[in-house]
């Protein structure tokens, strides 16, 4: 079983670590009451490992229990349990500055009188177990895709190689704009095989529609635009963390022109080693 606990400075985003982690299949517990770590691994133990992946997050805002957090990890080991501390912090300067935007208090501010003592008393309350910790993210200067992109690093490996899940949808203009889309391209210029008598029965994915379509020039020119583009931004969506993309193609009726394209662009981005999935939305109406 893989055990981590989560902790560190309130305000440094450990619930957006875990957030990252549910991603990749950990079962997660935010604010769990540190008395319960011992019990709640003795129970994922127990259950036949269906629970191989538990991230915890215990922190301050369990104040009284918080000071027992070593006793607790104590007896983690004496369960035979393994685990891992990742502890996340921020410099106090950022950390009084996300307070003051959220307008929350510090689980340590009534006791301390003010938010800037109160951040600094954590500071020495969590310095201990910083110590012990076995992996230490700062997140004073970090976008939320590039905590993904390290947390990524930490427990997947390279986070270049990490997936995005990637629909390419057909769709026509004349039954309104797909509201998933993340981005749309539309390709009501190139040459429309509808106005051809034999083409016009059949769709985008019978040869014949797309030979027609690709023969010309301008559709050529297009595609390698636009397949250079995607080649260019799906690395980038990944780094900042994108899981899902949805990439419209538009003609007018999205039987024909959209159709072609769009599997054409899908067939592209599964030969780069990526998984797509093509989605023909208005083609048989």
């Amino acid at each position: 079983m893989e055990f981590l606990i989560i902790t560190g400075l309130s305000g440094a985003g450990k619930s957006r670590a875990a957030d990252v982690l549910e991603d990749l299949d950990f079962y997660c517990v935010d604010n769990l009451p540190v008395a319960m770590l011992p019990r709640f691994a003795e129970f994922c133990l127990g259950m036949g490992g269906r629970y191989d992946r538990v991230a915890l997050v215990v922190d301050v805002r369990d104040r009284e229990g918080f000071n027992d957090i070593f006793g607790s990890l104590n007896k983690l080991w004496e369960l035979g349990c393994e685990y891992r501390i990742l502890f996340v912090e921020a410099d106090r300067a950022t950390i009084v500055k996300r307070y003051k935007e959220s307008r929350r208090p510090h689980p340590l501010q009534a006791e301390a009188g003010s938010l800037e003592k109160a951040v600094d008393m954590e500071f020495e309350l969590m310095s201990g177990v910083r110590e012990r910790a076995d992996f230490v993210i700062n997140t004073s200067r970090l976008t939320l895709g590039r905590l993904q992109s390290e947390i990524y690093r930490l427990f997947v490996g390279d986070a270049s190689k990490r997936q995005l899940s990637v629909t390419v949808m057909s769709f026509g203009f004349k039954y309104g704009l797909p509201i998933e889309a993340d981005m749309v391209f539309d390709v009501r210029f190139l040459p429309n095989p509808f106005y051809v008598t034999e083409l016009r029965g059949k769709s985008g994915l019978d040869k014949e529609v797309a030979d027609f379509i690709f023969e010309h020039k301008t559709s050529r020119d297009f595609m390698a635009k636009l397949l250079e583009l995607i080649d260019f931004l799906l690395p980038q969506y990944v780094e900042e963390g994108k899981h899902t993309l949805t990439i419209a193609v538009g003609c007018t009726g999205g039987r024909h022109r959209s159709v072609a394209v769009a599997a054409a662009l899908t067939e592209h981005i599964r030969a780069a080693g990526q998984s797509a999935e093509n989605v023909n939305r208005d083609m048989d109406k």
